[in-house]
């Protein structure tokens, strides 16, 4: 799956070994918003890149998207998207939505693996490819959907004691989800319960 140089500092090793320690174990997942639970209806598969950045603190790259989208406006996601019939599989759909969101070259992505998917309240089945990614690439936000880039260390969103569970009445029932504040971004809804599985799936790294 590799499809760039393995990370010199050992970086994309760990992680590869964490997510399969953290494969051959069971832990309490997030299936999905609303009721339906993953592969119970008809899905849009979807697929967004977790890239992370080879430093000595590593961090995840994340966007805020901008507020004119029809789905998610303003709110801060993976790059990534559906899974359009030209692509291959989850991990070309990531990597092409990736340079189309933002400017991150296929070539400079060190493959991780796969997590767990995650069904969407909007119907998509989003799978999360992990990738190891050189610091300080020169991206480039796509301003038709993407208003920002930024950094968020590694350590802080897999640490579940920034993991707050919320709830609000929406159409008339309750509903609890994630989320995740840093410098004044609030990660919530399929983001941060993605990061929450990822953060339950790769306890080996922590």
């Amino acid at each position: 799956m590799n499809r760039a140089a393995p990370s010199p500092a050992g970086l994309a090793d760990r992680l590869r070994r964490a997510l399969a320690e953290g494969h051959a174990h069971s832990p309490d997942l997030l299936p999905g918003d609303g009721g339906e639970p993953l592969g119970a209806v008809e899905d849009t598969a979807a697929a967004v890149l977790v890239a992370i950045t080879d430093r000595a603190e590593p961090g995840v790259l994340l966007t805020l998207r901008t507020e004119g989208l029809r789905r998610h406006a303003g709110q801060v996601a993976f790059p990534g998207g559906r899974v359009d019939p030209g692509d291959a599989d989850a991990v070309a759909a990531a990597l092409r939505e990736a340079e189309e969101e933002i400017a991150l070259p296929p070539a400079a992505v060190d493959l991780i693996g796969l997590a767990d998917p995650y069904r969407t309240i909007t119907g998509f089945a989003v799978t999360p490819v992990l990738g190891v990614v050189p610091p300080d690439l020169p991206l480039v936000a796509e301003p038709g959907e993407v208003a920002a880039i930024f950094e968020v260390p590694l350590a802080h969103i897999l640490d579940p004691a920034h993991h707050r569970l919320q709830s609000v009445f929406w159409q008339g029932a309750p509903r609890t989800f994630y989320e995740i504040d840093w410098d004044g971004q609030r990660i919530w809804g399929a983001t941060a319960a993605m990061i929450v599985n990822l953060s339950r799936r790769l306890a080996p790294f922590a």
